[in-house]
């Protein structure tokens, strides 16, 4: 690595500042030529946030603006041999959140104003849709060269709505009513690109533009966005060595952790492995690991659909679905699975060409424990300082084998928890150990089916594997006895672990633990 430090583009999401500044670029240039050069002049693409696809509209920007200086060193000045020049009509939705209808107006006026400096307006000229469509044709007419029109985040006034209908009718007929004109000015188009997060149909936003390609799931387009593995090895080799030494481990540890904790997405199958790119680049600029991409954004419309589909914690991942029940438009979702899939919480792991279903989980460490600390506080109320403290030593007693100290920790934590209406069933204290033994990282499942029955809960650390038999205002004794009866055990005798079998009583009135006993099995 040269001497001067090595920048990293976080936040940058334009291509040309990336370049001039001599930031590190993971070269997707290939794709970019693939995309421009392909049978469609229509695209969509769907990635989850902070995934790269702000920089890759920015990139098609300098790309259809020929800006060919940008491109030296990249794998697009051998392929490319005509630069050309062509108007680029560029619309960033992300500035849309959070708007109303008036707001959303007064996005597109300024977004129009500003090109309309350049091409000018007519005076019968009037509604967005007009505006876009007197644009693209003059723009046309005034440099004899057709259109380019990139809408990156398309969705992003929508989002935040996606949960209430009456107030998303409103928004997605303005975002319908501004779109409609990219179908009738075809003659003027060279390209139009589309990003966004959510899938919202076609019928819905686009009208009849019936000739967009959905590019999210096609094979050749896997690695578009995020950065795969293969590149972390030819591109980014003397960034995990210089990594490895911040964390004090050898390059391959440093590699390990990145994996573990940003790495495992897949938008397609089969598909190299591919690693959120926000969390990987925040990774190597401050040298060390950290919940980068769930920290820097708080899923409260997530939330508020997991509330609304009645979607306990321990049911977001491990799924096998069909492609239309995960990647379906959203507002005619009959479950959160394309929600959770659209936004990156999980994602696809496997598929089974005979059934022709997908398995689908939570991509990696960093999502899974953003997810349950975002989760927690819905189970325990608002005692954020007191549980991260907690959390924190639970993790030291299960770490050293010491789950007798693990339960009376949860047992004064709990007990300090304010009285709520749904402590009066198991699953809530289920989901609670749920949420709060995937915070420590281990391997935990619920209702694990078993030859003679389901076990509650099973949590595998390195060193030992917990059976787990909770039980409301009974006692351990009885809740032991099940697993003796049914001998749960046995049905992980073959993990190499030695196996202990952890028998807990709630206790509804005092809303905590009650009692448990701890045996060898």
């Amino acid at each position: 690595m040269e001497d001067l430090q090595r920048l990293y583009p976080i936040g940058i999401q334009t291509f040309s500042k990336i370049r001039e500044g001599n930031y590190l670029y993971i070269d997707k240039t290939e794709y970019v030529y693939r995309m421009t050069h392909s049978a469609s002049g229509y695209m969509f693409l769907s990635r989850p946030r902070r995934f790269g696809k702000s920089l890759l509209t920015s990139t098609l920007h300098s790309y259809f603006s020929g800006r060919k200086e940008l491109f030296r060193g990249l794998a697009m000045e051998k392929l490319e041999k005509e630069w050309v020049e062509y108007p680029v009509l560029h619309f960033d939705m992300s500035t849309a959140k959070h708007a109303d209808k008036e707001q959303l107006l007064q996005e597109l006026n300024l977004k129009l104003f500003g090109y309309e400096q350049i091409y000018g307006r007519l005076d019968e000229e009037v509604n967005p849709n007009q505006r876009l469509m007197g644009l693209i044709k003059r723009a046309y007419e005034q440099t004899g060269k057709k259109v380019v029109v990139l809408i990156d985040e398309y969705d992003a006034p929508l989002l935040d709505v996606a949960h209430e209908p009456k107030i998303l009718d409103v928004l997605r007929n303005i975002m319908r009513n501004f779109y409609s004109p990219l179908k009738a000015c075809d003659p003027y188009l060279r390209y139009v690109f589309l990003t966004g997060i959510t899938k919202f149909s076609q019928l819905s936003i686009f009208s009849e533009l019936n000739n967009l390609e959905n590019i999210s799931m096609d094979e050749p387009y896997a690695a578009i966005c995020g950065i795969s593995e293969d590149e972390i090895h030819s591109q980014m080799k003397e960034d995990v060595d210089e990594l490895a030494k911040k964390l004090e481990v050898t390059s391959e540890g440093a590699l390990m952790k990145l994996k573990e904790n940003y790495d495992g997405y897949h938008f397609t199958y089969p598909s190299p492995d591919m690693y959120n790119p926000f969390s990987l680049l925040t990774a190597m600029e401050k040298g060390k690991i950290g919940s980068y991409w769930f920290g820097s954004g708080t899923p409260t419309y997530l939330i508020k659909m997991l509330d609304k589909y009645g979607v306990e914690p321990s049911e977001i991942g491990r799924k096998m679905a069909a492609v239309e029940d995960f990647d379906a438009p959203t507002e005619r979702m009959t479950s959160i699975l394309p929600l959770l899939y659209q936004s990156g919480y999980i994602t696809i792991k496997d598929f089974d060409k005979e059934l022709d279903l997908y398995a689908l989980d939570i991509p990696n460490k960093e999502v899974r424990i953003g997810l349950m600390k975002s989760l927690l506080p819905h189970y325990v109320g608002s005692k954020a300082p007191e549980t991260t403290t907690m959390v924190a030593y639970l993790s030291r007693d299960i770490r050293n084998g010491d789950m007798d100290a693990a339960l009376h920790r949860l047992q004064t934590f709990l007990s300090t928890i304010p009285q709520c209406d749904n402590t009066k069933y198991e699953g809530h204290y289920q989901q609670i150990f749920y949420i709060i033994f995937s915070l420590l990282g281990y391997y935990v499942d619920v209702e694990v089916r078993t030859p003679r029955g389901r076990v509650d809960m099973v949590l595998r650390t390195k060193t030992t594997l917990y059976v787990m038999e909770l039980k409301l205002d009974k006692d351990a004794d009885m809740a032991m006895e099940q697993i003796d009866l049914k001998n749960y055990p046995e049905r992980f005798a073959l993990c190499g672990l030695p196996i202990v079998k952890v028998a807990v009583n709630f206790d509804s009135e005092r809303c905590t633990i009650g009692g448990w006993k701890i045996l060898n099995a």
